[in-house]
């Protein structure tokens, strides 16, 4: 055997192995702006050698999740015939950077794979090669079937483009088969949307240690702890703050070295809000965190890491009051509170549509409560065309009594909202809705500007957050600020060891 047989045989060899040729045949562009030989790091590597047919992934920035996938789809093509890759891309800009990743990458193989695997198209976002496999990036991916398809950063696409997201799920997602592969990957991007939804279910199913289908989704869960170079060597003071943080970790099992714990101090000082959600510990501490464009989000983790959500126990000797927004032709959503001192017990909330303003008086009346205000937007006092009654006399027909909210703006409301919630505690079970609904209340987002606008966008949220909204700014007429030291002192004695020993 001649030594050039012996090095053709090996050559094959190696080609035939995977492994070996996602980490010697493509070359990238790295971080530092360097050509380099790409090799499989420790979150590539795990995903490599773990993966799924379905796959969800939940990451910390910069860990090269998105540019591994990319190559393998091109492996993947190039190596077996008649395979259809899809990348679905945030943005444009997204879709056009990752279509020349992957440009670059088999531009610059070995002359010898080229020749042999020449590409029969080659547009500006689809590569299709003679072997009868193809490669296409873009922003939707409709109608197309695929057998391998990457979905980037569907977290943000959840948030800025709700309707695309929909389209994903109900378009590209439910092209797939049973036995072909996907990979969803994403920062995350607030606790709503379809993301947030299926990292939940994966994860639960991955703590219940049930058997994935080939449809299920396996959860990954990539922070920022595990990668080598977030480190920084010379010496940084550790703020308080963060050496208490620091310590909730080490209580998690989350072990950090001082080098890590200062890349972090120092990188905290550039990201502030946005670290947790670019650069998380935890999954629970990734979606804790708020989303752009949400208006409450930041207040409503606070109220989780402090206690305030969980079981919330009502007394039967204070009068209950609802906070509503009255839909027309659309939801109707109603908040169940207590005014406990200077605190707000949100005890259930309900909502629905399509339902007229007397079957919500009747729910109203079924429960148990001792009632005091029920506050109303100050459009109940139009006449409502049926009829020829304002909602308010519809309500005083059937017993009950309106108060219409202070008439302010929704910038001032928001403001109340935001002030509000600070001192709010929240039954986790019977306002589970509820509290969704206001995470996810956010402003609209605008395409063609790409930016937030001013105004909150009108979704299933809207209406919830609404009726959040008559109770902030209408705490004045619940006769409760002449309420004097004495009993806030005997109903803050009653309530705070009860809410400690419940959360």
């Amino acid at each position: 055997m001649t030594i050039d047989t012996a090095l053709a045989e090996k050559l094959e060899r190696c080609l035939d192995d995977n492994y070996w040729r996602i980490n010697n045949l493509y070359q990238i562009v790295n971080k530092y702006g360097e050509k380099v030989t790409f090799k499989l790091n420790w979150a590539q590597e795990q995903l490599f050698r773990t993966a799924d047919y379905c796959n969800i992934i939940l990451k910390a920035r910069q860990l090269g999740i998105s540019t591994y996938i990319c190559l393998l789809f091109l492996d993947r093509c190039l190596f077996n015939s008649n395979v259809s890759a899809g990348i679905i891309a945030h943005t444009r800009e997204d879709a056009e950077f990752m279509f020349k990743r992957i440009k670059f990458a088999y531009d610059l193989l070995p002359p010898e794979i080229k020749e042999h695997r020449t590409a029969t198209v080659d547009s500006a976002r689809e590569l299709v090669f003679n072997n009868g496999s193809s490669l296409r990036v873009g922003t939707s991916m409709r109608g197309a079937t695929f057998q391998y398809l990457h979905i980037s950063e569907f977290g943000k696409i959840c948030a800025h483009y709700p309707e695309k997201a929909r389209e994903v799920i109900t378009g590209s997602l439910n092209t797939l088969a049973s036995g072909q592969y996907c990979f969803i990957e994403s920062t995350a991007e607030g606790r709503e949307g379809p993301f947030y939804e299926m990292c939940k279910k994966s994860q639960d199913m991955q703590e219940s240690k049930k058997p994935l289908t080939p449809l299920d989704f396996k959860f990954y869960f990539f922070p920022w702890h595990k990668a080598p170079e977030y480190v920084v060597d010379d010496e940084v003071p550790i703020p308080q703050e963060l050496v208490a943080y620091f310590k909730s970790l080490d209580e998690q099992g989350i072990k950090l070295t001082l080098p890590q714990k200062q890349w972090y101090v120092k990188k905290i000082a550039v990201q502030a809000d946005d670290m947790k959600r670019e650069f998380p510990s935890t999954p629970q501490e990734a979606f804790l965190t708020a989303a752009e464009g949400v208006y409450y989000q930041k207040q409503l983790g606070l109220a989780r890491m402090e206690g305030r959500v969980g079981k919330v126990l009502w007394d039967a000797e204070l009068p209950v009051h609802c906070s509503f927004d009255l839909g027309f032709g659309d939801s109707t959503a109603i908040w169940w509170f207590q005014v406990v001192g200077n605190c707000i017990h949100l005890i259930e909330y309900y909502e629905n549509s399509n339902e007229p303003l007397t079957f919500y008086l009747k729910l109203i009346k079924e429960k148990k409560y001792t009632y005091g205000k029920f506050i109303v937007p100050h459009d109940a006092a139009v006449h409502d065309l049926g009829n020829g009654l304002t909602r308010i006399e519809t309500a005083r027909k059937h017993g009950i009594t309106f108060t219409l909210a202070a008439d302010i703006s929704l910038e001032e409301g928001i403001d109340a909202c935001r002030n509000l919630l600070n001192r709010c505690y929240f039954d986790e079970e019977r306002c589970s809705l509820g509290i969704k609904h206001m995470e996810a209340y956010k402003r609209a987002w605008n395409d063609t500007h790409g930016c937030w606008t001013s105004k909150p966008v009108h979704n299933q949220a809207s209406h919830c957050a609404d009726s959040f909204r008559m109770l902030a700014v209408s705490l004045n007429k619940l006769n409760v600020a002449g309420m004097s030291d004495a009993e806030v002192e005997r109903l803050a004695n009653i309530y705070q060891p009860r809410f400690a020993a419940n959360y």
